[in-house]
């Protein structure tokens, strides 16, 4: 091949396939901003029944138009401890049959119509005004832009139809024997790895077969290869994480390469039926045609049609399959990665960045994130009750409090960052509004927190100054310390929940009996001081005790007038 032949070829085929991946973003991220609280939905039914779990996983791949996302985000979510492994083999069942979408969207008989379809659809991107339209046009872009690099790619691939040394090479990968179909879909596997993309590698097998370069067979070996390609990205996925999440992956890989290699048996019943079938629905079997005795345009929607069938039926037979046996792989793979000898260490934090390619879902990870916090927060007043009502404080107690407050230190951190990042890609402004919200959730839970803690070192400086809590100023600070512990649970279940519904009314009403309850309990204490009953010294303190309480009811407020829109 000379060297200008092989220039314009791979011009073309690498432009292609960049316009073709970008389109792929596009779409997926375009789907997912229209239909982000559908995917929130969808994500949040995936139940331990094994057939909803496979719907939600087809649904979720469809929508967000790739199965090494949705892997990847399953793997994360285990990860996190938001799904149990029985749950995410589910949802990697149903993925394997939602990202078959991509070959039946390339059958579409409007490939000519790619370039025009993404130039209209980009004025509506760039100009629109409404998040709605902006998100729909930006699906369509990216559907144009899709079926516009598989024209380019098909138009750089037509010239090897002729280049001898080429089909001398490919004839060695001719899927007629056993060996042969392995060797196709070794090639297939090896690719997808390279690319980490099944959709791309998809894309490259139907612009070489609807050209004519390979045989229909060939093709569908490699379909099958690129199968257990894109388990690389999983498996990738998983490294450094904890063992259930090692398990999802190991999941997904050998129920890909189990269900090639059966399907390798059956290969030459199988590409017979799938040929007759589109031969009854078209007139055309992909096995007899040639591209040399017909229309090209014909040919190729025969050829794409006939493997997107082979990639739809094989996924949908593998989970047909399996699904009766989930609890076995399950078990296997328990047995593949045990767990440690040293007890994994649980963790603190549900944030993975694995998620923010899917904002949807990322948002509802943070969320999680923040109930944590305010779990923490009201185990804290709780352990300030036990403090309290002692006469001395456990030592042990007042270590795990102050270490709580220095763990939601890092987590509001670690919430700024990741939703920094989220926002600071291509997101709907509802997704980045619910991010701003979050954030400032975040900074009041840390405040909280950090209150908790100023009440704990008050009552030990007290002890320290051999000034410890008589019976009334025990008995207050027990009342205070049980009506705002009260008062952030229920603030709490409104976040977790994202009720708004006469949440503001209460919260204004009790706070504002809250302050009244802590300004009786100071002047109540300053009657004390007057009578000489404590000293100045406590007198201070215990104030600066009271008036901690009345700050934790005002960053608890704050965080209602979030959840209920006011801020």
């Amino acid at each position: 091949m000379d060297l200008a032949l092989f220039w314009k070829i791979a011009s073309q085929v690498v432009g292609g396939l960049g316009v073709f991946l970008l389109g792929m973003k596009y779409m997926s991220e375009g789907l997912q901003a229209v239909s982000g609280e559908r995917l929130r939905k969808m994500i949040s039914v995936a139940t331990n029944n094994r057939v909803m779990g496979v719907i939600v996983g087809l649904l979720v791949t469809c929508l967000v138009q790739s199965s090494s996302v949705t892997t990847v985000m399953v793997v994360g979510f285990v990860n996190s401890g938001i799904m149990t492994l029985m749950q995410s083999i589910g949802v990697i069942f149903g993925a394997n049959i939602g990202t078959t979408i991509t070959g039946w969207i390339l059958v579409l008989e409007i490939g000519k119509h790619g370039l025009p379809m993404l130039g209209i659809a980009a004025f509506f991107f760039l100009f629109s005004k409404t998040d709605r339209l902006r998100y729909i046009g930006m699906t369509v872009m990216g559907i144009g832009m899709v079926f516009f690099g598989l024209e380019l790619m098909k138009n750089g691939f037509k010239p090897l139809r002729s280049h001898e040394e080429f089909n001398a090479w490919f004839h060695a990968f001719q899927a007629t024997t056993h060996l042969g179909i392995i060797k196709c879909a070794a090639v297939g596997c090896i690719l997808t790895m390279i690319v980490q993309s099944s959709s791309a590698t998809l894309g490259i097998t139907i612009g070489l077969a609807a050209t004519g370069v390979i045989e229909f067979q060939t093709a569908a070996a490699l379909v099958m290869g690129e199968n257990i390609g894109t388990t690389i990205t999983a498996w990738l996925a998983s490294l450094g994480t904890t063992a259930a999440a090692k398990r999802a992956a190991y999941a997904h890989v050998l129920f890909n390469v189990l269900g090639t290699c059966w399907f390798i048996i059956l290969f030459p019943l199988a590409i017979k039926w799938v040929a007759g079938l589109i031969a009854w629905k078209t007139g055309l079997n992909p096995l007899e045609i040639s591209i040399e005795t017909m229309d090209e345009s014909k040919f190729g929607q025969a050829i794409t049609a006939g493997i997107a069938l082979v990639h739809t039926s094989f996924n949908v037979a593998n989970v047909i399959l399996f699904l009766p046996f989930a609890g076995l792989l399950g078990k296997l793979v328990t047995k593949l990665v045990p767990d440690k000898e040293t007890k994994e260490i649980a963790h603190l934090t549900y944030l993975d960045v694995r998620m923010l390619d899917t904002p949807s879902l990322s948002i509802v990870q943070s969320q999680q994130q923040l109930n944590f916090m305010g779990e923490s927060v009201t185990a804290m007043l709780e352990k300030l009750h036990i403090c309290l009502e002692s006469e001395r404080i456990d030592p042990e107690i007042s270590r795990k409090l102050f270490h709580r407050e220095e763990i939601l230190d890092n987590v509001q951190k670690e919430i700024f960052v990741f939703l920094s990042h989220l926002v600071a890609g291509q997101v709907p402004q509802d997704i980045t509004k619910e991010a701003h919200k979050q954030m400032r959730m975040a900074d009041e839970y840390e405040t909280l927190s950090d209150y908790a803690a100023s009440v704990l070192k008050g009552v030990k400086k007290l002890e320290e100054m051999g000034l410890p809590l008589d019976g009334p100023a025990r008995e207050k600070l027990l009342a205070l310390n049980d009506r705002v512990l009260t008062y952030i649970t229920r603030v709490n279940k409104h976040v977790k929940e994202q009720n708004k519904r006469d949440l503001l009314t209460w919260a204004n009403s009790e706070g504002s009996a809250i302050t009244a309850q802590m300004k009786e309990f100071r002047r109540q204490h300053l009657e004390r001081l007057q009578n000489e009953e404590v000293s100045p010294f406590f007198s201070l303190a215990f104030t600066d005790i009271l008036n901690y309480y009345r700050r934790m009811k005002d960053h608890a407020l704050n965080i209602a007038e979030v959840v209920a829109g006011e801020k």
